[in-house]
């Protein structure tokens, strides 16, 4: 493609997705290069910007994943193609996790969303669901836990949050082995508690007592949990669709 497109020959070429976002934080005492004219967005706090990146991209994933994977997709493309996972996503951005977020200089909150699903419906990219469920309880304890934390603390919506919970825990029951760290705590709590959320919730190195403990977040997991035991993923995500 590069030699037919380009006229380029090139026995190692790197391809990118059209995407690009560089914030850096602009704390050099010895001078810097002028990033900002190569597009990159300078700012006195990158933390802001992490916290947009990770609870919907990173968070995005993990909703997609165990979905995908439960209905037998392999590739991120594939997953969010179906509606069914995407208005599930898309639930869980919009109504869980932008109240959560801060307005910050240069980003569109509603535009990046819109980015995000152009880059998981790239079939080019060919991002696999095994590469995103790997280390699972480090990227659920870090990308999606804590907008639950939030929402639990103030009475929000945490449903679609859930679900991406449950859905991770139906997957797991599903796996003789897992590329993870806490892959044997984590099968056996899952053989264990089948549709009983209840072991795989008292795992303190994913869960914070005070969150796996929390009435609401404990009951919409175990009501996700049972339904996808139940019915399976496809009932499942379609029921919550009308909800």
């Amino acid at each position: 493609m590069i030699t037919r497109e380009f006229g380029i020959t090139d026995a190692c070429p790197v391809v990118t997705e059209p995407f690009r976002q560089w914030v850096i934080e602009d704390h050099f005492p010895q001078g810097r290069p002028p990033w900002e004219l190569a597009g990159a967005l300078m700012t006195s706090d990158v933390a802001p910007y992490e916290k947009i990146k990770i609870r919907l991209l990173n968070a995005g994933h993990q909703a997609l994943c165990y979905t995908g994977m439960l209905l037998g997709y392999e590739s991120v493309h594939e997953a969010i193609a179906d509606p069914r996972i995407a208005s599930h996503v898309r639930r869980q951005m919009d109504d869980e996790v932008t109240p959560l977020l801060p307005e910050v200089p240069g980003i569109d909150l509603t535009e990046y969303k819109m980015t995000l699903f152009g880059r998981f419906a790239n079939s080019a990219i060919g991002d696999r669901l095994s590469r995103i469920a790997a280390d699972a309880s480090t990227r659920i304890a870090q990308h999606v836990l804590p907008s639950a934390t939030e929402q639990a603390t103030r009475g929000g919506p945490m449903r679609a949050l859930a679900l991406t919970i449950a859905a991770w825990f139906r997957w797991i029951a599903t796996q003789s082995e897992l590329d993870d760290p806490l892959s044997a705590k984590l099968l056996a709590a899952a053989r264990r508690g089948g549709p009983d959320p209840a072991p795989l919730l008292a795992i303190e190195e994913v869960f914070e007592r005070s969150l796996a403990a929390h009435p609401a977040f404990r009951a919409h997991v175990s009501e996700a949990l049972r339904s996808l035991y139940d019915g399976g993923p496809a009932a499942t995500l379609a029921a919550y669709q009308q909800q």
